[in-house]
């Protein structure tokens, strides 16, 4: 499938889900929405993994340019991450330790019932 299609596949997943969230006033992000409605086309086969390779690998392999606005922003706010840095640490801690657990536990629960 040539690049078009499966920019098109991406980006029409993006725009369902702002649709949804403009109609519905959703309080989920609209990039989440896609991603779901995306991940739900791949389950059911209606998109095929080969289909959206190309544009997935390239995202991919280039991921980290997507995360350099958001960390040159958070230098505008220093001053104020700087004062609340001890609550941000224990907050990331701590979800970090729940998150793992949670994932652990929901493991061995499948695992069980396989």
């Amino acid at each position: 499938m040539n690049l078009i299609k499966q920019v098109a596949i991406v980006i029409g997943c993006l725009a369902f889900g702002e649709l949804v969230v403009y109609l519905t006033a959703v309080k989920l992000p609209a990039s989440i929405i896609g991603l779901i409605l995306l991940w739900i086309l791949l389950k059911v086969e209606w998109v095929k993994v080969e289909s959206i390779s190309g544009i997935t690998d390239f995202l991919l392999k280039n991921m980290g340019i997507f995360f350099v606005p958001p960390c040159v922003a958070m230098l505008n706010y220093f001053g104020l991450l700087s004062a609340s840095i001890v609550p941000i640490i224990v907050a990331t801690l701590v979800s970090t330790i729940l998150v793992i657990f949670v994932t652990g536990l929901s493991h061995q629960i499948l695992r069980k019932k396989k």
